[in-house]
């Protein structure tokens, strides 16, 4: 029985070589033996492969439609030799992959070397709303790898030097060879005994190892620019970890994490805080006076007829914009503080004040009027999720 090629890589018979070409890259991908060593996989992929290369070659796929088999004694294939201009499975999956199987023209990896650059490191600090506000130095202790002091990053020992791998001749890759019907595959890994370096240590330092770096915490004096916000990362050039063999040291991020203000809300450069005004201040006019995180006590004045919910604004004195001379403002939110316990007194000298505001009426207002729409705008804005 002839076998089912298109169901082997799983597409219709109407497929386009294009459609060919992705079923088998994807199969290739998951039942390749670099990377799925099950022999049951290689066993598929060995299929999906043969399969592959009949249906991109237009004679043997049409014995194929025909109801034949190519491969098949008789069936016309000659075998895989050279079918559709490939060599072998080795070849096939050349063509897809640029190398990734190790066979001709995929070239060999080139030995990384012992020296490589370092990782970033991150460490979180902790700041007022008054340090992100002028700036400040924060030492910080983090623990990263530096430098080995006995071998400076060389990974010797004394005057001894490294060699050239034995195992890969210094390429840093080992190479193996899997036989089969559709022919060579030539695969490559690190090398295991120098992974992927090229070379080795036979006298590594007795302090490092050969790693040229060691574990150490360290004291780091961190600049802090006025104007951070929580979440920002302030980086220090080349504090980070030191690579391995003595390599560039990477980068240290210091991540701001701001604490809660007792007053003082922020809005990116911009200041809130709640300011309670007894009803009669509010009827009158007054002045506040509130302690602000850079200018200290600043006199907030109160309008005459202030109503509950007004913003009063104290132009720039919020936070300043990091790396500029400009800040955002302080607003005021006016909570007008109505009592609720009155003496006889109290009560006699507000019935006095009401008699002389005979036209102050407590009424249920248009939704249309003036006096509400800001009101009525929040209401909708909120029920309309805007």
């Amino acid at each position: 029985m002839a076998r089912d090629y298109y169901g082997l890589l799983g597409v219709g018979k109407d497929a386009s070589d294009q459609e060919l070409k992705r079923a088998y890259r994807k199969l290739a991908r998951e039942l390749h033996p670099d990377v799925n060593p099950d022999e049951a996989a290689q066993a598929r992929f060995k299929e999906v492969s043969a399969a592959y290369e009949v249906l991109t070659d237009p004679e043997k796929r049409r014995i194929v439609d025909m109801g034949g088999d190519p491969l098949e004694a008789g069936g016309g294939a000659g075998g895989f030799s050279g079918a559709a201009g490939f060599g072998g499975l080795g070849d096939v999956f050349e063509a897809f992959f640029g190398g990734m199987s190790g066979g001709p023209g995929g070239g060999a990896r080139k030995a990384r070397g012992r020296v490589q650059p370092g990782a970033d490191s991150l460490v979180r600090t902790r700041l007022s709303l008054a340090e992100c506000a002028v700036g400040v130095t924060k030492h910080l202790t983090v623990d990263t790898a530096i430098l080995c002091d006995i071998c400076q990053g060389a990974g010797t020992n004394g005057n001894s030097k490294p060699v050239r791998c034995e195992t890969c001749g210094g390429a840093g890759e080992v190479q193996s060879v899997q036989r089969s019907f559709l022919g060579q595959v030539l695969t490559s890994r690190p090398c295991p005994t120098c992974r992927g370096a090229g070379e080795t240590i036979p006298d590594p330092c007795h302090k490092c190892g050969g790693d040229g770096r060691v574990r150490a915490r360290r004291e780091i004096a961190a600049p802090i620019p006025a104007g951070v916000a929580n979440g920002m990362r302030v980086r220090l050039a080349a504090q980070g970890e030191v690579g391995p063999g003595g390599g560039h040291a990477g980068d240290l991020y210091v991540e701001i994490v701001e604490q809660p203000h007792d007053v003082f809300v922020r809005d990116g450069d911009d200041l809130h805080c709640t300011v309670r005004v007894p009803m009669v201040d509010a009827a009158l006019g007054t002045t506040v006076v509130i302690d602000t995180i850079m200018d200290g006590p600043t006199e907030l004045t109160i309008s005459p007829g202030t109503q509950p919910g007004e913003i009063s604004v104290l132009r720039g004195h919020g936070m300043p914009r990091l790396r500029t001379s400009a800040r955002g403002d302080l607003m005021a939110h006016l909570d007008i503080v109505v009592p609720t316990r009155l003496d006889s007194k109290q009560t006699d000298l507000l019935r006095k004040y009401k008699g002389l505001r005979t036209k102050d009426k407590a009424e249920v207002m248009s939704a249309q009027s003036e006096h509400n729409s800001g009101l009525f705008a929040r209401l909708r804005a909120s029920f309309s999720g805007r």
